[in-house]
C-alpha cells in the first residue's frame, strides 16, 4: 500500500482537448472553454483555482482547433500597449492577469480517447508527483476550498483523492459512481472524507453502488499513469479514468473522496452555463445589484405558466 507522499503536489493538469458539440455552431470556431462566462472564459476560473490552491505549473491537454486557448494565456503586447497608452489600467490589469497567473503549459493528445487518456498525456510533465487534474465543466466557487482539501487529504492519506457530490439516486447514471467504506468518517471544513471501495462510470441506477457521483476534481498518485498504460477502452471505447482508480483500488492502493458541500456551477450544457452566469454575475459588486433588479422586474413581468403570451 502506497504511503502519504513526503513531496506536495506542485502540478495541475487541465484537459481541453473536447469539441464541445453541445454549445455548436459557437464552438464551430471558439473552444468551449472560452466561451465567456460573465467576462472571463471558464478556463480563466480554473487555472485561477489552481494557482489559489498552491499548484503554479499547469498543463493543458489541447486538441486540434484549440490554438486560441494557447493565444489567451499568451502576453498579447500590441493590446497592452494601446490600453497603456489610453490609460485603461484595469482593462491592461484584467489582460496582463490571465498571463500571471500560473505558468502554462501545452501539450497535444493526436486522438480523442478519453480522459484517461488525455491524462496520460500529462506523464513526461508531472513525473513521479502526486498531481491535480481539473475538469472545465465544473467551476468550484472562490470562496470554497475543494482543491485545497483534497491536497490535504491526499498528503495525509497519500494514494489519490476524487471530488464527490450527492446528486441523488435519480442523476448517478449521468455521472461516474462510487462505493464507500462504511462506518464514521472523517471531515475537512465541513467537506466530509470517505474511503472509496470501488468505482464504474455511468452505471445504471437500480445497479448503481450509492449516489455519490464524481465530479471535476481530482488529486491523483503518479502510480495511475501505469495503470493508464494497461487500461484498455471502456464505456463509449474510451479510456476511462475511472476504470484506472477502480483498478488501484483492486491494487490496494488508497483512494479516498471528499464530498463536496460548498458551490459548484456547471457549465457543461447550456442550461447550466446559463444558470453559471445569472449567479456568478449577480453577485459582482459591479454588476450584481442593477442585474438583480432588472431579473426582479423581468420576472414579475413573466406571463403564468401556461398562459397564452399574446
Amino acid at each position: 500500500m502506497t504511503s502519504p507522499s513526503a513531496r506536495p503536489a506542485r502540478k495541475a493538469v487541465i484537459p481541453v482537448a473536447g469539441m464541445g458539440t453541445r454549445f455548436l455552431p459557437a464552438t464551430k470556431a471558439v473552444p468551449k472553454e472560452l466561451l465567456p462566462v460573465v467576462d472571463r472564459p471558464a478556463l480563466q476560473y480554473i487555472v485561477e483555482e489552481a494557482a489559489r490552491a498552491g499548484l503554479p505549473e499547469v498543463l493543458m491537454v489541447t486538441g486540434r482547433n484549440k490554438a486560441a486557448i494557447e493565444d489567451f494565456f499568451d502576453r498579447h503586447p500590441e493590446l497592452e500597449t494601446a490600453l497603456e497608452k489610453k490609460g485603461d489600467a484595469g482593462r491592461l490589469a484584467a489582460v496582463q492577469e490571465s498571463t500571471d497567473v500560473a505558468q502554462v503549459h501545452f501539450v497535444r493528445q493526436g486522438e480523442a480517447k478519453g480522459l484517461g487518456h488525455a491524462v496520460l498525456q500529462a506523464a513526461a510533465f508531472v513525473g513521479d508527483e502526486p498531481f491535480a487534474v481539473l475538469l472545465g465543466d465544473d467551476l468550484i466557487d472562490a470562496r470554497d476550498h475543494l482543491l485545497e482539501h483534497m491536497l490535504a487529504v491526499q498528503a495525509e492519506h497519500g494514494g489519490s483523492v476524487i471530488a464527490l457530490l450527492d446528486v441523488g439516486r435519480e442523476n448517478i447514471d449521468k455521472y461516474g459512481a462510487v462505493a464507500i467504506e462504511p462506518g464514521a468518517h472523517a471531515a475537512v471544513d465541513g467537506d466530509e472524507v470517505v474511503r472509496v471501495t470501488g468505482l464504474v462510470e455511468k452505471p445504471p441506477i437500480d445497479e448503481a453502488p450509492s449516489s455519490l457521483a464524481i465530479i471535476g476534481r481530482y488529486v491523483l498518485s503518479p502510480s495511475v499513469f501505469e495503470v493508464l498504460r494497461e487500461t484498455a477502452p471502456g464505456r463509449g471505447g474510451e479510456i476511462q479514468l475511472t476504470d484506472a482508480l477502480a483498478t488501484l483500488v483492486e491494487r490496494g492502493e488508497p483512494v479516498h473522496g471528499v464530498v463536496f458541500s460548498g458551490r459548484r456551477y456547471d457549465t457543461g450544457d447550456r442550461l447550466d452555463y446559463l444558470k453559471a452566469v445569472v449567479r456568478l454575475a449577480t453577485e459582482r459588486d459591479d454588476l450584481g445589484p442593477p442585474l438583480r433588479s432588472w431579473l426582479r422586474e423581468f420576472v414579475a413581468d413573466l406571463p403564468a405558466e401556461g398562459a397564452s403570451s399574446s
